[in-house]
């Protein structure tokens, strides 16, 4: 998709938005435009196609399931807070946390259709093909160039951006996928027909 005159990229949201139950959170970040500038001062990011909600209770796959640690104390910190950890090792994942300070619940950011910067997402990711750039939560992350720097920064206080940009999808609701916990939960939330999406 392109943006067009009824897309006001200048719309943002605050960290207060995320004061909201995840689910909310994680149906209603469908369509937004999220961003992160760069070392260089550009924006990189693009149109959020695929999210998960992560709970605060009676969910086994939540990362806040067991309490606070210092590995997931940025999923506790105020709304609006980025929760970013390693998956397997390998790659990094990207959170905003949800409700106030202290209840440990989260939206996983799982798949963008690039929109802007997208020249430095292929370089950040070595590819070229536009639709795989943002594919999955390991391959969104590479392409933004986030990491553990980025854990515990605040939307909109920080280099991260968000914007309501008027676009509304049809939305889909689907179980989690890539967890064994919790998996008939349906907390996965994506845009209906994109090419964007995880799988």
């Amino acid at each position: 998709m392109l943006l067009n005159q009824n897309m006001n990229i200048k719309n943002e949201i605050t960290s207060d938005w995320f004061l909201r139950e995840p689910q909310k959170v994680a149906r209603e970040l469908i369509g937004k435009l999220f961003v992160r500038q760069s070392e260089k001062g550009e924006e990189i990011g693009g149109i959020i196609t695929e999210t998960e909600a992560y709970l605060a209770r009676d969910d086994e796959s939540s990362h806040s399931f067991r309490g606070e640690t210092p590995r997931n104390g940025s999923m506790f910190a105020k709304a609006g807070s980025i929760y970013v950890y390693r998956s397997y090792g390998i790659h990094f994942c990207i959170n905003i946390a949800t409700e106030r300070a202290g209840i440990g619940s989260a939206v996983l950011l799982r798949a963008l259709e690039p929109l802007l910067g997208i020249e430095q997402m292929k370089i950040n990711r070595g590819i070229a093909d536009e639709i795989k750039l943002c594919k999955g939560p390991g391959n969104l992350t590479r392409a933004l160039g986030v990491n553990l720097d980025d854990n515990f920064d605040i939307i909109s206080e920080s280099r991260f951006r968000l914007y309501d940009i008027n676009y509304h999808p049809t939305i889909d609701v689907t179980p989690r996928i890539g967890i064994s916990k919790s998996k008939d939960l349906l907390l996965r939330f994506i845009h209906r027909g994109s090419k964007f999406l995880s799988r």
